[in-house]
Formats: C-alpha cells, sequence, structure tokens
C-alpha cells in the first residue's frame, strides 16, 4: 500500500482556504511516512525472560512506500533444550535448530540489514528487549534505533468497538492481512507489515503524516486531558487511593498510588496514552482521594472500592464473586464439580480460578491421572442396588472404574478419592507426571495441538494448585504481624487475620516498636474465618498480603498459628511452568495492558 508524500510547496498557514499561503521546508515537513524504510522484525524465543531463555528464530521485512524491499529469515540454535511447551505452540523443534546459526553468526547480518531503518515489532518491548540482550552478549553497542510499536499505536487509533484486543492474531483478521500468525517469526512479522500499513492509514485521520509526527503522536496529549488538568489541584502527595467521579458522583475508575498527586497529574499529559484511559478524563467532573499509611493499605483498599463500585473503566478486579473453584464433592463416590462458592461443607477445594475454561483445564489434568467418575449424577450405594443409576461410555473404554453399574466398590472408588484429595490438598506429583507423559509422547508424533491442549491443563492446574496452597497456608492464621522497612528509616506495619488485612500503620525512625505494634493490634479489624481457601478476604487481598510479606527486609513480629506449604505441592512448580508459558504468551503479543 502506498503513502504518497506530501509536497514541499503544500500550504501549512493556519488561516485556512482564503488565507495569505506560506511555503513550507522539508525540514517543517519532516520525513514523509512514504520515504522512511521501516523493518518489521519478529522473534521466537525459548522463554519470556532474555536472562533465562534464548531466541529461536528471527524474521524481517524491510518495506518502504507500501513495497516490500527484502526479507530476512532464519533459525536459530538457542544453545539449550526447546520446552516441549515451546515446541508445541511453535512448531520448532530441537532437531530443526540443531544445524541452525547461532547467534553470534546471526546478530550481525541482522543488524546490517536492519541498519538505517525504523525497527517496528508488535509489542516491541519483548523483541528488542532480546535483540540487546544479544548484542550485549556478543560486544554489540546496540544501535540507536527509532523503534515504533504497533500495540501502541493501535491501542491509540482503534476502540473497544472495533477490536476486544490488541494481540497480533485480531488486528490481522481486522486489517484483512495476507498472512495468518502462526507463531513463526518470518510469518508474524508479514503479519505485522499489513497491521503497519493498515494503522499508517488510520493515522492520516489524525494529521500524521510524518515520521517525527508518528514518534509524538503517541506522547500529544488530548484537549480534553489538558482542559481536566484543574482536577488534580489540591490532590496530597501521599500514598493512597483516588476516584475519578462524574457529574452525578458516580465512579468512574480507582486507581493507587505511592504518590497520590503525581499519579494523577499523569491523566492529563501525554504520557497517558490509553484510549480508554483518556474517554474516562473527558467524562470525569472530580478526583477524590483516601489517604493511605503504607502501600500495602492503598493497594488493598483499591481493590475494595473495586469490588463495591464496579466502576465501568476498571477492567481487573471488578467481580471478585465470579472466581471459580474445583471441588471434591462430599458424597459416598466423589466427583470434581466447577462451583462459585467455598462453603464451609467437609469438601475439598482447588482454587480460585479466573476463569470456567481454567477451572475445566484444571479439572482435565486431574483426571488424567486420577480416574474418577465424571457423570454429574448423585451415586449412592441404594441407586446402584437398584440398577437405577446411568451409566456413560467413559466406563467402557477404561476411563473410569464404572461404580454406577457396580463394577467398582465403595471401598475400591474410595482410593481414587483419597488420592484426589491428597492431589489437591499438596502432592501434585501424580499430576506433572501423567501429564508430562502425554506432553512427551504426542510431541514426539508431532500432534502438537494435542501437547498444546494437555500443556494448557497441566498449566491451569499447577497456577491454581500453587495459589490455592499460599492461600490456605495464610487464611488459616489467626493473626499475623508483620513489619517492613520504610524508605525514612522507619518501619511499615501490618495485622493480618484469616488473610485480610485489618490494620496497617507506621513506626516512626528510632521509636520503640512495641508500643506502636500493640496499639495497632488492639484497633485492628475483628476478623471471623471464612471457608476454604478463601480465608475471609478476597484472593486478590491476599496475594497483596503475600507480595508484601515476600518482600526483602519484612520481618515476622507476631504468628498466631502455623504458616507453611506442602512439601511436594505446586508452589515449587509454579515458576517453572510460568518460565516456559510466558514465552507462548509473549509470542501472542499485545494481549492487553492492565488497567486498574
Amino acid at each position: 500500500m502506498t503513502h504518497p508524500a506530501r509536497p514541499a510547496s503544500r500550504d501549512r498557514a493556519p488561516g485556512g482556504p482564503g488565507a495569505q499561503g506560506v511555503q513550507g521546508t522539508l525540514d517543517d515537513l519532516g520525513t514523509p511516512l512514504a520515504d522512511v524504510t521501516f523493518v518489521v522484525v519478529d522473534l521466537e524465543t525459548t522463554g519470556g525472560s532474555p536472562a533465562e531463555s534464548a531466541i529461536t528464530e528471527i524474521g524481517a521485512v524491510k518495506v518502504r512506500g507500501g513495497v516490500e524491499l527484502g526479507d530476512f529469515g532464519t533459525l536459530v540454535d538457542p544453545g539449550g533444550e526447546i520446552p516441549p511447551f515451546i515446541t508445541a505452540l511453535t512448531g520448532i523443534t530441537q532437531q530443526m535448530v540443531y544445524a541452525a546459526p547461532k547467534m553470534e553468526q546471526v546478530l550481525p547480518a541482522f543488524l546490517e540489514f536492519a541498519r538505517g531503518c525504523v525497527l517496528v515489532a508488535h509489542n516491541a518491548s519483548f523483541d528488542t528487549g532480546f535483540l540487546k540482550a544479544a548484542c550485549a552478549a556478543q560486544g554489540y553497542a546496540w544501535p540507536a534505533f527509532t523503534v515504533i510499536d504497533t500495540v501502541d499505536l493501535a491501542r491509540r487509533v482503534l476502540t473497544k468497538d472495533e477490536v476486544p484486543n490488541c494481540k497480533l492474531g485480531t488486528l490481522a483478521r481486522f486489517f484483512r492481512s495476507a498472512t495468518e500468525p502462526i507463531h513463526r517469526a518470518l510469518a508474524d512479522a508479514r503479519a505485522t507489515v499489513d497491521v503497519l500499513h493498515g494503522l499508517i492509514e488510520r493515522l492520516g485521520s489524525f494529521n500524521v503524516t510524518s515520521l517525527e509526527e508518528l514518534k509524538s503522536f503517541a506522547k500529544a496529549p488530548t484537549p480534553e486531558q489538558r482542559r481536566k488538568r484543574y482536577l488534580a489541584d489540591g490532590v496530597p502527595s501521599a500514598p493512597g487511593v483516588y476516584l475519578f467521579e462524574d457529574e452525578r458522583g458516580e465512579v468512574l475508575y480507582v486507581g493507587k498510588s505511592g504518590d497520590l498527586r503525581a499519579r494523577v497529574r499523569s491523566y492529563f499529559t501525554g504520557s497517558e496514552t490509553r484510549h480508554r484511559v483518556r474517554e474516562m478524563v473527558g467524562l470525569a467532573e472530580k478526583v477524590r482521594t483516601i489517604v493511605c499509611a503504607t502501600g500495602l493499605e492503598a493497594e488493598v483498599r483499591e481493590l475494595r472500592l473495586i469490588a463495591e463500585h464496579k466502576p465501568r473503566y476498571n477492567r481487573k478486579s471488578k467481580f471478585p464473586e465470579r472466581a471459580m473453584w474445583l471441588k471434591l464433592t462430599v458424597e459416598p463416590f466423589p466427583r470434581l464439580s466447577i462451583v462459585r462458592e467455598c462453603k464451609d461443607d467437609g469438601a475439598v477445594y482447588l482454587g480460585p480460578l479466573s476463569s470456567r475454561r481454567q477451572a475445566e483445564e484444571a479439572q482435565a489434568a486431574l483426571h488424567e491421572a486420577v480416574p474418577l467418575r465424571q457423570c454429574t449424577q448423585r451415586l449412592t450405594l441404594r441407586l446402584i442396588e437398584r440398577g437405577a443409576a446411568r451409566t456413560c461410555l467413559l466406563g467402557e473404554i477404561g476411563r473410569c472404574g464404572a461404580p454406577c453399574e457396580g463394577r467398582e466398590p465403595a471401598t475400591a472408588y474410595a482410593v481414587h478419592a483419597d488420592s484426589a484429595r491428597s492431589i489437591m490438598q499438596g502432592d501434585v506429583r501424580p499430576v506433572v507426571a501423567a501429564a508430562q507423559v502425554r506432553i512427551d509422547r504426542l510431541t514426539v508424533e508431532l500432534r502438537y495441538e494435542e501437547a498444546a491442549a494437555q500443556r494448557d491443563r497441566l498449566a491451569a492446574f499447577i497456577r491454581a494448585a500453587a495459589r490455592g496452597q499460599r492461600l490456605t497456608a495464610l487464611a488459616r492464621i489467626a493473626q499475623l504481624v508483620a513489619a517492613r522497612p520504610s524508605f525514612d528509616g522507619g518501619w511499615e506495619v501490618a495485622v493480618v487475620r484469616h488473610g485480610r488485612l485489618a490494620a496497617a500503620g507506621t513506626i516512626p525512625p528510632r521509636a520503640h516498636p512495641r508500643p506502636y505494634l500493640d496499639a495497632l493490634v488492639a484497633t485492628a479489624e475483628t476478623v471471623i474465618p471464612g471457608p476454604g481457601p478463601s480465608g475471609s478476604a478476597t484472593a486478590e487481598e491476599m496475594e497483596c498480603v503475600l507480595r508484601w510479606l515476600d518482600t526483602p527486609g519484612a520481618r515476622l513480629a507476631e504468628v498466631d498459628g502455623e504458616w507453611s506449604s506442602p512439601a511436594h505441592g505446586a508452589e515449587g512448580l509454579r515458576q517453572w511452568i510460568d518460565n516456559a508459558y510466558t514465552g507462548t504468551e509473549a509470542a501472542d503479543r499485545g494481549g492487553g495492558r492492565p488497567l486498574r
């Protein structure tokens, strides 16, 4: 798609058609986009972090004026193993990169290919992060590339009515790209070229026609942002929570900050580029603030206020009640059930999970390891004896012991139920072993889509189990008092009861801590224990507390109860899953920035 250069003699006088024209110079116009040479790059990697992962493939396409000038594509020997998760996603196997050139051979050729060009990528920080790390490892200085991120541009020029998110696949379909993104570097780079051209067409309506205008486009505040700057007047420079409200007092957006004044003022500058937030600023007529003693209190208050008001411009944390749980029912022949609420009914719960799909994947992973019945009927001994129980195909193919037909007695089935209970409460090794056997077999057989399904099931289960085990450990502690060093030399203090932040405060520098701790404990909120892993707070609040406790320098002053995790629990595997899985998620670039 060609974008003709704007003639240097075009009138740019502000007076309209009847005004005296003044001929501008080429310097005034900048570099027309039709004259800019773009190199659109995409990488495939073994993971999501340059510090722990390596590049397996580089693809790049050079274009100018809508015309392709050349391409660059090669597999890269990462110097290590490619995780099965990555192979399942990209199709790049260990055998494929065995004879591929190493990065020290590929990098100079790529830098020469991109020399003097504008670098473009989808979620550019990911690709440039790996390329910069490669340059540092090989002793090359990172060239002073101008970098354009198609994710940032898409967020500025496209609305949520047009695209639900800014993933590469979504944008490629929207702009009717001739190339489908398939998680291979050169194909994804070609799809990004089509997305770039579609975005450049849209930029014409914003009067963006030069490279200089393109670079500054995302940084320019809107007129509405400039007009509303007065809303930040009087906001204190302190940690706390801020609420944007419209003329009727409806809460539009809730946020937190360690410096309320600086954060609120940023909404009225060019640094705020999110389309939805700019739209929200246009509707806002008031900013209300709540000063908090510590950053942890601000984070927790933000979560509670979002759950209470459900502001339309907050995307996350609005509906904690929608969390899903995997439950092992209490009945003669227990089964796995997906529920929305933990009850004090003696059942074992796993979670919380953020969606029904994740709950179903975790359930499937557990079913792969333990042959529990998968029917939904309430199965009793009397029903079986009468022959009135419904039967299903799983019993015939050996995926279930068929207790409904009386082929598996209650005592034998209880062994499966005990195994499932043990896995959900701590020892996740049987699920991991069963999933790895299937993933390895499917990968060898080149059945990548089925291997990816197994990968998703295992990841969902490990994450849910790790989350549940962390929360359960915190929820069963009647009272925990902890302190963390603050920047002024004093201490931040938190009182946590059954997972809920009951009080927060500070201790001045060089002050004796005991009186402050006693006063904070005496005035802390009374908290009643809640059922299951959820405790007496939402999962997100408990995770805020756990992150705070995990920061360097945090100390426990008092623990009323036992704080421990299972020896063979999922927590030890969560980082392994995240490292492998992050690479697959990063490959599907631009999946929405958190807006909280």
